[in-house]
């Protein structure tokens, strides 16, 4: 199945560890496929059990609902050191991972950098469900929106108005493609409460 993977691209998928899943970007080299955790839950996972599953899906919500950690109703399954969602296609196998330093616009933070080689393929069927550019405006929304937080703890004001400015111009295009998403909704009613003092 990694041969479906292009090099060169990020594609968003679903990571199950022992215990979690997360939304994140995944690129193909070669053999293998490598990604970052910059923190969180699955990375401390990993660093204890370095089996995990990565998982593709067309449902864009799904995708935001994990990034958000919200609640989706997902069933697992698992299989030796392996945890998966059941009826979602995909790639099971080890991680080898190093951490390092890293700095970016946020602020300097470890990371985990991570290297999968495949080990087996998960199976499961997608369901019919073409891919819109609302879909896509979306989970460009969410993207901005996770690092909001972080800037605002950060203090730094160049970066929040950035980021607030690229929320609401996704959200916009969003709507405009015919977009009507309750998560959309969810990320602007909560990005007015974080303006205003209250805790995502």
């Amino acid at each position: 199945m990694i041969e479906y993977f292009e090099e060169g691209r990020v594609y968003e998928v679903v990571l199950v560890t022992r215990n979690n899943a997360a939304t994140i970007g995944v690129s193909r080299e070669g053999g293998v496929l490598t990604f970052r955790l910059f923190g969180g839950r699955s990375s401390e996972e990993i660093k204890k059990h370095p089996f995990v599953s990565v998982q593709i899906t067309n449902d864009v919500e799904l995708l935001v609902k994990l990034a958000l950690n919200m609640k989706a109703n997902l069933e697992f399954g698992e299989f030796g050191m392996w945890r998966y969602i059941r009826g979602l296609p995909g790639i099971f196998g080890r991680v080898e991972f190093r951490e390092r330093f890293w700095k970016d616009e946020l602020g300097g933070s470890r990371i985990l950098e991570c290297v999968m080689t495949p080990e087996g393929e998960i199976e499961g069927s997608l369901p019919l469900r073409p891919f819109s550019r609302a879909d896509s405006a979306l989970l460009e929304m969410a993207v901005h929106f996770t690092r909001l937080p972080l800037a605002i703890k950060t203090g730094n004001g160049e970066l929040i108005n950035k980021l607030s400015s690229k929320i609401e111009e996704y959200y916009g295009l969003h709507r405009h493609l015919g977009g009507k998403s309750e998560l959309a909704e969810f990320m602007m009613a909560r990005m007015r409460e974080l303006f205003h003092g209250a805790v995502l």
